[in-house]
C-alpha cells in the first residue's frame, strides 16, 4: 500500500516560500551540482551525487501528487503535466471551469483531504503519494493521513513567508531521521509515528 509523505524543500526558520510565494533561494539545490537527474516529461536537474541519488529513489517510488488549489493556480497547473509526470489529484472547492487541458492527468477532488488521499492512493498501487502544499500536508497531518515528512532543508533565513507547520491541531511525533547530506541542502526523512 502506497505511504503519503509530504515533501517541500524549507528554509532553516522554517519557511517554504517568501511572502510573494517565490522560491528561488530554496530550489537552488536542484542546480548547484554536476549529476544530471532527469525527470519524465525531459527536465533535468543538476544536483550533488547524494542529492541525485534521493531524487532518483524519489521518483522511481512515486504514483501520485496531492495539491492544494492554490498551488495549482500559481504554477497555472504546470500547464497540464507535473513534472514528475504522475496522476495529480488537486484539493479544491470548485473545479476550474476554463481548465483547458481536460485530458491531463489532474482530478480535481472537491469532496475534502480523506477522498483526494484515498483516490490517490489507489491509483499509486504500491508507489508513494507526495503531498505538495504546505495547507494540504497540515491538514494530512491534523487528521492522521500522513506517513511521513520529507524536508529539504535549505541554509537559508527567510524571516517571513508561507511555513510548512502551522495549523496544526496536535502533537505529532516522528522518528529520528534519515539523513542524506547534499551541497547547500540537508534531505531529512520523517516517519510518523
Amino acid at each position: 500500500m502506497a505511504d503519503v509523505i509530504a515533501n517541500m524543500s524549507m528554509s532553516l526558520d522554517g519557511f517554504v516560500a517568501d511572502p510573494e510565494d517565490r522560491v528561488d533561494h530554496l530550489f537552488e539545490w536542484y542546480g548547484n551540482g554536476d549529476v544530471e537527474v532527469s525527470t519524465a516529461v525531459g527536465a533535468t536537474f543538476t544536483t550533488s551525487e547524494p542529492s541525485a541519488k534521493m531524487l532518483r529513489a524519489a521518483m522511481e517510488n512515486l504514483g501520485a501528487l496531492i495539491t492544494g488549489r492554490r498551488l495549482f493556480d500559481l504554477t497555472g497547473g504546470w500547464g497540464g503535466m507535473h513534472p514528475m509526470a504522475v496522476p495529480v489529484f488537486v484539493v479544491t472547492h470548485q473545479e476550474p471551469e476554463d481548465w483547458p487541458h481536460r485530458d491531463a492527468p489532474f482530478t480535481f477532488v472537491t469532496d475534502g483531504i480523506a477522498s483526494a488521499v484515498e483516490q490517490a492512493k489507489k491509483v499509486a498501487g504500491d508507489k508513494n503519494v507526495a503531498v505538495a502544499s504546505t495547507t494540504i500536508a497540515q491538514q494530512c497531518l491534523n487528521l492522521g493521513l500522513l506517513d511521513g515528512v520529507q524536508v529539504d532543508l535549505v541554509p537559508v533565513l527567510l524571516g517571513s513567508g508561507v511555513r510548512l507547520f502551522d495549523h496544526l491541531d496536535t502533537i505529532t511525533e516522528l522518528t529520528e531521521p534519515e539523513v542524506t547530506e547534499g551541497t547547500r541542502v540537508t534531505h531529512l526523512f520523517y516517519r510518523v509515528k
